[in-house]
């Protein structure tokens, strides 16, 4: 028997079209960094880039459970002394896709391979997108 190992530039990448509407945050980060590192594939390979892009719209409309919309903080260094903060609540007013953009960037590899994958990530508060050109196929994420 041998070993597959898939080679850059050798894997199709596919476009995913992920409806967010009342969706659970967590959950559906997880599906979503899933597709973008290709562990959906019996081709993955961990050094290679074998992920697909992944469109998602309607982040504003992403859930969270229990209390986490008053207390889930998040917090950044803007150079100055201290850190800056603002809860879950605020950020979805201010600007909602970071929500779930956070979450999928946490899940995936800290290395340059894992900012290649992030790149294929597009978010979208609203319905609209511009990747219709890309055709992309339906997936149902983050549902139990």
């Amino acid at each position: 028997m041998k070993t597959f190992m898939a080679k850059p530039g050798e894997v199709e990448q596919r476009w995913w079209l992920v409806d967010a509407s009342d969706k659970i945050v967590g959950r559906l980060a997880s599906d979503i960094a899933m597709v973008l590192m290709g562990k959906h594939r019996p081709t993955y390979t961990p050094h290679v880039d074998t992920g697909d892009f992944v469109v998602v719209i309607n982040a504003e409309k992403v859930q969270f459970t229990g209390k986490k919309w008053q207390q889930k903080e998040y917090r950044w260094y803007t150079g100055y002394q201290g850190l800056k903060s603002e809860t879950a609540e605020h950020r979805l007013n201010r600007r909602p896709e970071l929500i779930l953009e956070e979450a999928v960037r946490r899940m995936l590899p800290k290395s340059r391979l894992g900012r290649v994958m992030f790149d294929k990530l597009k978010v979208y508060a609203g319905t609209e997108h511009p990747h219709q050109a890309q055709q992309p196929e339906s997936l149902e994420a983050g549902v139990k």
